[in-house]
């Protein structure tokens, strides 16, 4: 009986000893993290007293060694011929002969019809496609006569390809040819530069004190002629560079602007010679 009661005791003890080693232990870890946190605060509160600014100390830093490829960056070639327990040898996944097991032919273009002649060359070409030829739109001088009568074109004043597209007599992106489809209708002088003009349309305004003056423009001088708001500086207008163009546009009898007897005496509205600074305003939005 006195042997099973020091036993006892013995336990009760080494109980005792275990409850109060863990409650000092945990006592020690709550002021430990109670006086960081404290530490803490109180070095925010000097940083913010003097200014400082601090950054916290990253737990992990980048080094030669981690430097990785995103996943996916880098694709493992394909293997091929290297036995059948790879699933890639032998054949190497294209099976047994036809024409998709052949090297250099497993993919044919467009048009092949398996060797025999194609469609495409079976039947002969005729004519073709000139790369330089401009869609001039026409405008006649019945059509101006009854814009003007509309109050829509001024014929006081040069009228212009940018008075025209403004108008909307006609729609254009290259250029306006000039003809005289009724002509009589046509009543009032006017001065007016296009690309092009016919014959009979020239006669019909000089005779009535007028003037007509073909001018060239580029692409991008017509776009800077129908807007200029897009434009800080208005660039200068290029001179055409074919012979044929130059040969039309050096001709008095079509009117041209670099025509002998046409260049002196007159200066187009419509083309710049310099560089101009644009003080023309963007529209504003409504």
């Amino acid at each position: 009986m006195f042997r099973v009661g020091l036993q006892r005791t013995a336990v009760r003890v080494t109980q005792l000893q275990t409850a109060f080693a863990s409650k000092l232990v945990l006592c020690n870890t709550v002021h430990t993290t109670s006086f960081a946190a404290t530490q803490a605060t109180a070095s925010k509160a000097a940083a913010a007293a003097t200014g400082v600014f601090h950054v916290a100390r990253p737990a992990r830093t980048v080094e030669l060694n981690d430097l990785r490829d995103n996943k996916g960056a880098r694709k493992v070639k394909k293997r091929l011929g290297r036995g059948h327990g790879s699933g890639h040898g032998k054949t190497c996944g294209r099976g047994q002969k036809g024409q998709k097991a052949r090297s250099g032919n497993s993919k044919p273009g467009p048009g092949f019809e398996g060797g025999q002649t194609p469609l495409s060359q079976v039947f002969p070409k005729r004519g073709f496609k000139n790369p330089f030829k401009r869609d001039l739109q026409p405008l006649n001088l019945d059509r101006i006569q009854h814009w003007i009568n509309t109050g829509r074109l001024d014929a006081s004043k040069p009228i212009t390809l940018r008075e025209i597209y403004q108008a909307n007599v006609v729609r254009f992106k290259e250029g306006v040819i000039l003809l005289g489809r009724d002509a009589h209708v046509l009543t009032t002088p006017i001065t007016i530069e296009v690309t092009r003009a016919s014959r009979q349309a020239i006669q019909r305004i000089e005779e009535l004190g007028g003037k007509v003056v073909c001018v060239y423009h580029n692409r991008l001088a017509l776009r800077a002629l129908l807007h200029p708001e897009k434009f800080a500086v208005l660039p200068k207008s290029a001179h055409p560079t074919a012979a044929k163009l130059r040969r039309f546009y050096e001709d008095p009898e079509k009117r041209g602007f670099l025509a002998p007897g046409i260049k002196d005496a007159y200066k187009p509205v419509s083309f710049n010679f310099e560089r101009v600074p644009n003080n023309i305003s963007k529209p504003s939005a409504v």
